[in-house]
């Protein structure tokens, strides 16, 4: 009976990534393993470590401990025909849809802004034909990078099986050797940069995500195959060492170390400040015309100079302690 459900042996759609773990682990053996200062700039960072073509997924969850800072960035330099892991993604993936970055993307949850609606400009980009599309669910996306973690090709799932997302998905099905059951199989997902905003960092690159949902970032730190993170604070090393089981992501997976404070506005960042929604009110009812998107695109990514002048056209300092002080509300509240 639950065989009858499953339907077809493979979906229909583009697998955009290579599966293959070996030659995964061959780009991981030749990564340089030792304790080296990693700091750079945000300009260097997305210069040195995305090329054009690349294939990104982006840390986070939602609106929250989003890569704000670096997703501007790869903006500003306007990278082209890149790939993306649209995995509980919305500000992420709708600035570079709507900025012509992305021309295929695996789509698990992607422009949907909860209650404040859907981002115009996002769903003219993907409804158009310029950018490919691949459907999967929140979690298979999410044991994609776990397969990926663990050097594997695959993981077997009844997760999507019998459902039109199995359909529009790359899915295969495969036999179980041990009870001749169909299960799904969902192939690993090796990012060519994997870009995750973060509580604390050394210079070396070890991470703590010290508040707030983890998500799947473990996994795609160690799935990327390059790693590139911001941080609220450069702490020192001593202090990633004296408490070893706060660390999230350890230094060898990272390439690169960027401090950015309030990096992840308008997002909210767990414990450091609360959404910006006058911000999300302003660009979504921006970008419903093309007119629009272009202009806010202009007034707070291409001309400005970097991320510290966003902020400060946003409201500056008193904006980020009026939202700190929002965030710290909240939790005591919840404590």
């Amino acid at each position: 009976m639950y065989d009858d459900l499953i339907g077809l042996d493979a979906g229909t759609e583009e697998l955009f990534t290579d599966p293959d773990p070996d030659k995964a682990r061959e780009f991981f053996h030749h990564k340089n393993r030792g304790l080296v200062n990693k700091v750079t700039t945000i300009e260097q960072a997305v210069s040195v470590h995305i090329k054009d073509g690349d294939y990104i997924a982006v840390g986070g969850f939602g609106h929250v401990r989003i890569p704000t800072a670096l997703l501007y960035e790869i903006v500003r330099q306007k990278k082209r025909n890149l790939g993306m892991a649209g995995h509980t993604s919305i500000y992420d993936s709708d600035l570079l849809a709507t900025a012509g970055c992305i021309d295929r993307c695996d789509i698990s949850y992607v422009i949907g802004y909860e209650i404040r609606g859907l981002s115009a400009s996002a769903r003219r980009a993907f409804q158009s034909k310029e950018i490919r599309k691949t459907d999967w669910s929140n979690g298979a996306l999410a044991w994609r990078f776990a397969a990926a973690a663990a050097g594997l090709s695959f993981v077997p799932s009844r997760h999507m099986l019998g459902t039109d997302t199995f359909k529009r998905s790359a899915a295969k099905t495969v036999t179980c050797p041990f009870t001749g059951k169909k299960f799904a199989a969902l192939p690993a997902l090796y990012p060519d940069v994997a870009i995750i905003h973060v509580h604390n960092a050394d210079t070396f690159g070890n991470c703590q995500i010290t508040e707030g949902i983890l998500v799947s970032d473990a996994y795609l730190a160690r799935a990327g195959k390059k790693v590139i993170v911001s941080c609220e604070r450069l702490v020192p090393h001593e202090e990633i060492r004296a408490n070893p089981q706060a660390t999230t992501i350890p230094y060898w997976c990272v390439d690169a170390v960027v401090e950015v404070p309030y990096g992840s506005h308008p997002g909210n960042m767990p414990g450091e400040y609360w959404f910006d929604e006058d911000y999300f009110k302003m660009y979504l009812d921006a970008v419903k015309t093309e007119e629009g998107a272009q202009k806010v695109f202009n007034d707070y990514i291409y001309n400005v100079k970097g991320f510290g002048e966003y902020l400060e056209k946003i409201g500056g300092v008193k904006k980020m302690r009026d939202l700190r002080a929002i965030e710290k509300l909240i939790y005591m509240n919840k404590c």
